[in-house]
């Protein structure tokens, strides 16, 4: 399978009751939400080179953790993904950074969606970043690494139910960019004092008719 694209044999498929996505929520004080894990739409490649990078709102508090939502081959589990936290799209300063693996990475398993895909959440501990009020940030994601090799994507959510810095949608949805495209649309992560995050409520997707045309290169649909 090609890291780069993911073919369907049908271009519509009618769905009867898509996969519930968790929602993680109640994070306590210091964190900027981008929405739920949506996992049924879209998603962006994080290894083999390609970078995403998305906007993120800094409160003043102590952020600690992130999480952030995956589609994964089944059987895969991440054990690796290198982070960091800058002023520009994957440029300029570089407030922090690491490679997340061991003690300080988390898989967790949601469901399987439509495509067959597993949802996962992944979280990462002791990012322990103290933000500035109001500046913009950029966390950008690449090298996740699972032991069979294969791609490794970040849910696409387009920012809906974005919590913002205030729980109600302040400095939300994100903005995003792909190392090779520019501009995308965003993808699904909590930033702060998340700690280890519990499901707070199901989103339920509607039925419907889903239109996959117009593959891209590094994007799954």
């Amino acid at each position: 399978m090609s890291p780069h694209l993911v073919s369907l044999t049908m271009l519509c498929l009618v769905l009867a009751a898509i996969p519930a996505a968790a929602q993680y929520d109640n994070f306590g004080q210091g964190h900027y939400d981008n929405g739920p894990i949506n996992g049924t739409t879209d998603a962006w490649t994080i290894n083999f080179g390609y970078v995403v990078s998305d906007t993120f709102t800094g409160d003043g508090n102590y952020d600690r953790d992130f999480y952030f939502g995956v589609w994964e081959m089944p059987g895969d589990m991440m054990s690796s993904v290198q982070w960091s936290i800058t002023s520009g799209e994957n440029s300029g300063t570089v407030y922090a950074s690491g490679t997340a693996n061991g003690a300080n990475l988390s898989d967790r398993f949601i469901s399987t969606n439509q495509y067959d895909y597993n949802i996962d959440v992944i979280t990462v501990t002791n990012l322990n970043l103290q933000t500035a009020y109001g500046t913009v940030y950029w966390l950008n994601l690449q090298n996740a690494s699972v032991p069979s090799g294969d791609p490794v994507y970040w849910d696409e959510n387009s920012g809906q139910g974005c919590g913002g810095t205030d729980g109600k949608g302040a400095n939300c949805p994100s903005m995003a960019s792909e190392s090779a495209i520019g501009t995308i649309a965003s993808e699904a992560f909590t930033i702060g004092s998340v700690g280890t995050p519990e499901p707070g409520s199901i989103v339920l997707f509607a039925s419907g008719i889903l239109g996959l045309a117009g593959l891209l290169r590094r994007k799954l649909f």
